[in-house]
This record gives C-alpha cells, sequence and structure tokens, in this order.
C-alpha cells in the first residue's frame, strides 16, 4: 500500500469485490434456475464467467502488493458479500454472521496496519 493511498486502495478493493461477489452471485443464480440449459441460464453462466474473469484480470493488474492489503481485502470481501447478498437474494445476515464478520473485519484491520 505504500505506492498508492489506503483511500485508493480500499476504493480499488471495493470494486474489485463487487466484480467478485456479483460473478459469484450471477452464477449461483445459475446453478439454482429450472432444470435444463435454456438460453437465459447460458447467458448467465457467461455473465458470471465474464465477471468473474473481470475481477480475477482486475486484481492482478493493480499496482498493489497483495501481500500488504490481503487484510484489508478479506474484510472488504466479507462486507460486500454481504450487500450484493441482500440485493440479490434479499437476505440479511444472522446475528453469527454479524458476529464472524465483526471478528473478520477486525482481523483484516490487524494484518493491514499493524506494523511491527
Amino acid at each position: 500500500m505504500r505506492s498508492i493511498g489506503i483511500w485508493q486502495a480500499l476504493g480499488f478493493l471495493i470494486i474489485a469485490t463487487m466484480v467478485e461477489v456479483s460473478g459469484d452471485a450471477v452464477v449461483r443464480i445459475a446453478l439454482h434456475s429450472p432444470a435444463g440449459l435454456t438460453f437465459a441460464r447460458v447467458g448467465l453462466f457467461a455473465l458470471g464467467a465474464g465477471l468473474l474473469f473481470a475481477y480475477g484480470t482486475f486484481l492482478n493488474l493493480a499496482p498493489l502488493e497483495f501481500r500488504e492489503v490481503v487484510g484489508l481485502y478479506i474484510a472488504t470481501l466479507f462486507i460486500v458479500w454481504q450487500v450484493v447478498n441482500f440485493a440479490f437474494f434479499r437476505t440479511l445476515p444472522t446475528s453469527p454472521v454479524m458476529a464472524g464478520g465483526a471478528l473478520i473485519v477486525i482481523g483484516g484491520a490487524i494484518v493491514s496496519f499493524w506494523r511491527q
């Protein structure tokens, strides 16, 4: 994170995780669609694959040292996953998910910001 600021890194991570989680959600929708390889289902699989490919490309082209932002990435991934889960599936996180998520976010902050 030395080459770019924390806010730039956080903005990048939010975008990357939104693309990743959206791709995962679209694949889940395709998997749980009615049986048969309909044109819409194939299209959903293609869209999900495209989003996941874009995520992988975006992540690997970013000017970030992954070892330095991995904790922040995991914390961001948890938060974005909950937002996208609600947006796609209208499911709110349960108390255990919130408690575990708080630990994930705290752990991510420790990994990213605790300097020796």
